[in-house]
């Protein structure tokens, strides 16, 4: 006589293996399978729940927006994860919400680069205390009239390299009436090229403006006319000019010419090498290695 147990068992398999064997047809499922090197058998146990997952993906592939999200909860996708053979289902921020998520950073971020001063620095950091006293140094002896070396500030990612020179320069701007203009790299490239008519004027600005701190140098695409036209014309007319010159970078001064040197039309290390002089001549080279402080 078949144990009632059993026999139950082997209906309920019956079934599960009826119903992939059905759905298995699906390519989405197969390819969402593979992506997660989920099993056969595991996607059997978990088929109820893949199927919610490509009912979300469905979703956001035709994504109203975040606002009129239909996933469970706005904003995320239920999505498997297997971990030492455990299947589990969480989920998931969507790329719109990590987007989103993103530029409220950076606003505040921006917000805080803006208002940032002297006073706001924080000097209980042991690993900021060379780079402190060179700032206060510089604020102290900054003349206008006279040629002063920037720095190129290169080190861990959020560190609070923008801050610690965006708080030099807003000092200088309020107390001292000094003309000082903050650029992230990135950003002016994207400008200049959505509006070529911008390009003279705004390049000719930043070549004679009184101190210039370019953040996040490295971050960018190399391209040609982004390392030559742009950045090369505005380094050399400072240098010639002997206008302060700031940068910020993740990556060191070596880093920077390997970075130069690689554009997406070329490999040219004389050009990268030009523009690595010309910042060796506008700046002192510190380094500055601390906690994430965006964490």
């Amino acid at each position: 006589m078949i144990n009632i147990d059993e026999k139950v068992k082997k209906n309920a398999k019956a079934m599960i293996d009826k119903n992939y064997a059905s759905e298995h047809m699906n390519p989405k499922l197969v390819n969402l399978i593979k992506k997660t090197n989920i099993t056969e058998e595991e996607a059997k146990q978990n088929l109820s729940s893949l199927q919610d997952t490509l009912s979300e993906l469905n979703n956001c592939a035709k994504c109203p927006g975040l606002a009129k999200c239909p996933n469970h909860i706005k904003g995320y996708v239920y999505y498997p994860q297997k971990e030492e053979s455990i299947v589990t289902f969480n989920y998931v921020a969507c790329k719109k919400l990590k987007d989103y998520e993103a530029k409220i950073e950076e606003r505040k971020s921006e917000h805080e680069i803006l208002g940032a001063r002297m006073k706001d620095i924080d000097i209980t950091d042991k690993n900021r205390v060379s780079l402190i006293k060179w700032l206060k140094a510089f604020y102290d002896n900054y003349d206008v009239s006279k040629s002063c070396k920037g720095l190129y500030l290169h080190g861990s990612f959020g560190s609070g390299k923008t801050f610690l020179l965006a708080a030099l320069l807003n000092e200088l701007k309020i107390e001292k009436n000094i003309n000082a203009e903050i650029i992230y790299f990135q950003d002016l490239l994207r400008e200049l090229k959505d509006n070529f008519d911008l390009l003279a004027s705004k390049v000719n600005y930043l070549c004679s403006v009184d101190i210039l701190l370019i953040d996040d140098i490295g971050a960018e695409k190399v391209t040609d006319w982004s390392r030559d036209e742009i950045l090369g014309t505005l380094l050399q007319a400072r240098m010639n000019n002997k206008l302060t010159t700031f940068f910020t970078s993740n990556l060191t001064i070596d880093e920077l010419e390997a970075h130069l040197a690689l554009s997406k039309e070329s490999s040219d290390h004389v050009k990268a090498r030009r523009i690595i002089e010309r910042i060796k001549q506008l700046t002192e080279d510190m380094e500055l290695v601390s906690v994430n402080r965006r964490g």
